[in-house]
């Protein structure tokens, strides 16, 4: 960013609600699917057809703002927020106003400062204003079909209208584009880790929206922001900021006006676009649903809630440095994925030894992890397999470094740690006997090694223990060897 100029910045988070029915209505909610085939008269918005709330919605969306540190209000009133779009049947999208589900949330997330390349190099805490997590319906789509100028076509798919969304708003609280991304990436995993949202953004089940201005540092008034719209992923999302700061400055400083406007992020071109100009929010002619109570939740309903919610990554973390004496930077990897922590916990519980437990799951099991593009959960080598490995290790049966090939063929193959020692031969000689009889064995091939070390050259005991390891074929105990070379040498 240009020196003397900070950005304000605010988001937006429309995360899809994982229930298995529609907001109002009891159509199914699901990808694909042949078009308009999940609907009925209710988000069709046929005449006369009457919406009824879904209470799952109501419960993954407490989920959810308890996740984020928000106030679930005790009364809230659903409102029309009217437009008009060919995928918004009503004419209408029935959401929250003047009095949202949950407001005044206080949420601390860890950003980093990054170098020229978008590598991190210190992360700290940073407190997020959450305005708001209000609930409503989404709208329909409009689809675009077959090539430019040859049978081109549009037409409107009302699967998705009906679904529940939880909109979640903060204050203009981020300066830096990496900032947002950090944040989007923090709610993305805590609405996973409480199975309010599947936060999929390349299944369209999260979508996030950037507002952003830019001023002159020490200026307090904010000037003409921009919305930045349907962002599908973080990394996009963290470019077109990047480029909506820069065009911005470079309008400021060139005497030329900034529009209140919606733009779209080209991804092939690498810039932003005009979509049309932006709306206040009184064009949307908000007005109460008149087809919907208020929604009262109760203290009692909260608490069922809270107490069904699992341990959240923050409170992980910290138990994981506390209990387990880990480091801080390695406790935030476990909790980056529920799965990954929970496999990482068995792993420790089963080995008594948490970290080389913490150890092999961000160094081999992770590895393996990246490399074929799975998630903790799908992988075959269940914790209890990788725990008896370390077990293994730990008792001297193998060495580090035929462990590191076991695990490679139990994660491609599934098959259990002892099957693969098995099979390549791999157990290890511990028996200080016969250790001492392969020493002394190597020891009276080698009269001329052994006089020269006796005489002062040490380099030369890394050669009696080569020799050692290869008459045992490399089963050996490397420790074993070495303690008994030593007292053979003298």
């Amino acid at each position: 960013m240009k020196q003397g100029w900070e950005a304000v910045i605010g988001m937006e988070i429309h995360a899809q609600l994982a229930t298995a029915t529609k907001i109002f209505c009891g159509c199914a909610v699901e990808t694909g699917g042949e078009p308009n085939s999940n609907t009925c008269p209710v988000c069709l918005g046929l005449p006369g057809a009457l919406p009824v709330l879904n209470e799952k919605a109501v419960e993954l969306g407490s989920r959810a703002a308890l996740a984020l540190g928000l106030e679930i209000q005790a009364e809230s009133n659903f409102a029309r927020k009217n437009y008009f779009y060919p995928d918004l049947p009503k004419g209408y999208q029935i959401s929250q106003y003047d009095r949202p589900f949950s407001a005044n949330g206080r949420l601390t997330i860890m950003t980093a400062e990054r170098d020229g390349h978008g590598h991190a190099t210190e992360w700290k805490p940073m407190e997020v204003h959450i305005q708001r997590m209000h609930l409503e319906e989404d709208a329909g789509k409009n689809v675009h079909e077959g090539l430019p100028d040859v049978n081109k076509y549009s037409y409107v798919d009302l699967n998705r209208a009906g679904t529940p969304l939880g909109e979640i708003v903060t204050s203009p609280d981020f300066r830096t584009s990496w900032q947002a991304y950090d944040y989007v990436n923090h709610v993305r995993r805590v609405l996973q880790w409480v199975g309010a949202s599947d936060a999929d953004m390349e299944k369209g089940n999260l979508r996030c929206e950037a507002n952003v201005s830019v001023r002159r540092i020490g200026e307090t008034t904010f000037n003409n922001k921009v919305e930045l719209k349907n962002l599908n992923s973080v990394r996009f999302m963290q470019k077109a900021i990047e480029f909506e700061i820069e065009r911005q400055i470079a309008a400021h400083e060139a005497g030329e006006p900034v529009n209140q406007e919606t733009r779209l992020w080209d991804e092939k071109k690498n810039e932003t676009r005009v979509m049309r100009s932006k709306e206040d929010a009184h064009d949307y002619r908000y007005f109460p649903e008149p087809d919907l109570q208020p929604l009262a939740v109760t203290a009692e309903f909260i608490e069922k809630v809270r107490a069904r919610m699992p341990e959240l990554p923050d409170a992980m973390r910290e138990r994981f440095v506390e209990t387990y004496q880990l480091g801080y930077a390695d406790a935030s990897h476990l909790v980056s994925h529920k799965d990954l922590a929970e496999y990482f916990e068995t792993v420790a519980r089963i080995t008594a030894n948490p970290k080389l437990a913490a150890n092999w799951v961000l160094g081999e099991f992770t590895r393996e992890l990246n490399n074929s593009g799975r998630a903790a959960a799908a992988v075959l080598v269940s914790a209890e397999d990788l725990a008896e490995l370390i077990i293994t290790v730990e008792a001297g049966k193998i060495n580090n470094n035929q462990a590191k090939e076991v695990f490679a063929e139990m994660f491609a193959t599934g098959k259990a740690a002892a099957a693969v020692i098995e099979e390549r031969g791999f157990e290890q000689i511990s028996d200080p006997s016969a250790i001492a009889a392969i020493v002394d064995g190597v020891i009276a091939a080698n009269d001329a090694n052994l006089a020269a070390y006796r005489g002062g050259n040490e380099k030369l005991f890394g050669f009696f223990v080569g020799q050692v390891m290869k008459a045992s074929q490399g089963k050996a105990n490397p420790k074993v060897v070495n303690d008994i070379l030593k007292k053979r040498l003298g």
